[in-house]
């Protein structure tokens, strides 16, 4: 299985940066070019549901739990699950002196027909998270000190 665990701290409010990083419909924007369409299909309670495409036109449906009052979201990739066998993702918001550290937690296997291997996947993700935290930053704070 595979695992990663990558973190930032943003210096904004917690309800900013809760409710910017959550709104699905910027992480085009947000995700640095990795998605060339995010779109909200169902919303229920604490639930969202969306569609995400990437830059090579694949789309996959995905689940996000939202418990703000408890600093926390998890997430499930529902259909197409491939190239994984599973991908569950918690992101955990937590206050510190300097503003609050947001901490993204992936958990998965790779099925074993795909391309990659779980832990050349981990060295994917790894990057990616990094890369994209630094964009969240940037465009959190920004908009926090407007």
């Amino acid at each position: 299985m595979g695992h990663t665990v990558n973190s930032i701290v943003i210096n904004a409010p917690y309800d900013t940066i809760f409710d910017i990083s959550n709104d699905i419909t910027r992480w085009t924007e947000l995700f640095g070019g990795e998605y060339k369409k995010s779109e909200v299909v169902k919303k229920e309670g604490n639930k969202i549901t969306f569609k995400l495409t990437d830059d090579e036109g694949r789309s996959w449906q995905s689940w996000r739990l939202l418990f703000k009052d408890k600093n926390l979201a998890y997430a499930e990739r529902e259909e197409p699950k491939f190239p994984f066998k599973f991908m569950k993702i918690i992101w955990l918001y937590t206050p510190r002196p300097n503003g609050i550290e947001l901490v993204w937690i992936q958990h998965f296997e790779m099925d074993e027909k795909a391309k990659f291997n779980d832990s050349q996947v981990e060295g994917f993700i790894n990057k990616h998270s990094k890369d994209n935290l630094k964009i969240f930053k940037d465009v959190i704070e920004k908009e926090a000190n407007k």
